[in-house]
């Protein structure tokens, strides 16, 4: 594989990203990633190296680029539970400025990049995302149901909340397939929010899956940081690699 890391131009400045893309010609079906709130640093490099893998030309942009290149905070402490709840106040007028429109006009230049690179494949594209990243994915679907036709959001928080724009209230124009791959007894995610996404989908008709993993904590995938869990882990992989194949495999 090649990972490289690459500028991609928007409207609103150059996004430093990781494009990694797999051995051979192609073509290849192209993966828009967004990241947890930590943005890009080693450990999400190797979760897209694995995606490239499996023939897929992924591309994952620092969401926050407005305010630097990446890494945005110290990658030393990500590993210390204690200075977690420091590391997200750091981060959070960051993630506050990521508005609907915001995420809708930087999706648009990451999507329009990714068909530019060469191998990759006419048609439209898939999303993943963790944590702030899956939330912002299902902005993305919501955005450009014509341009990405799977979304797979885990351990997304804030999907469903009493704003006007709450995520969840967008996706009824979705026409793929979207999963959900919830932590168990989230606070930024609960029971009875699960419930009124998954009602909100059914009456919109929308072709989803929603599952929630038993004993896994907000962050399960993230495996430079303490709310790593490796079963989990593999079944969200599992999880992915399924919608993707479904999608672009028949």
């Amino acid at each position: 594989m090649q990972t490289t890391t690459v500028d991609v131009p928007t409207d609103d400045g150059v996004a430093d990203a990781y494009l990694v893309r797999p051995d051979g010609d192609g073509p290849f079906p192209a993966v828009l990633t967004f990241t947890d709130a930590f943005g890009l640093r080693p450990a999400v490099a190797r979760m897209a190296e694995k995606i490239a893998a499996r023939g897929y030309v992924v591309l994952v942009p620092n969401l926050f680029y407005r305010s630097g290149r990446a890494p945005l905070i110290d990658l030393a402490l990500l590993g210390d539970a204690n200075r977690r709840g420091e590391l997200i106040e750091q981060l959070r007028p960051m993630m506050q400025a990521l508005t609907p429109e915001v995420v809708a006009r930087d999706t648009g230049a990451y999507l329009d990049f990714l068909a530019g690179q060469p191998g990759v494949a006419p048609g439209s594209a898939a999303i993943v995302g963790y944590c702030m990243g899956g939330t912002n994915a299902l902005r993305a679907v919501a955005a450009y149901p014509d341009r990405i036709s799977a979304a797979a959001a885990f351990h997304a928080g804030r999907v469903v909340t009493d704003a006007p724009d709450s995520p969840h209230l967008a996706l009824g124009s979705v026409t793929g397939e979207l999963y959900f791959g919830h932590a168990d007894q989230d606070p930024s995610m609960t029971a009875a929010q699960i419930a009124t996404l998954e009602k909100t989908l059914h009456a919109a008709d929308v072709s989803y899956r929603s599952e929630v993993y038993t004993g896994a904590p907000h962050g399960y995938t993230q495996s430079d940081t303490p709310m790593y869990d490796e079963p989990a882990t593999e079944r969200h992989w599992s999880a992915l690699f399924a919608l993707l194949d479904r999608t672009f495999r028949g």
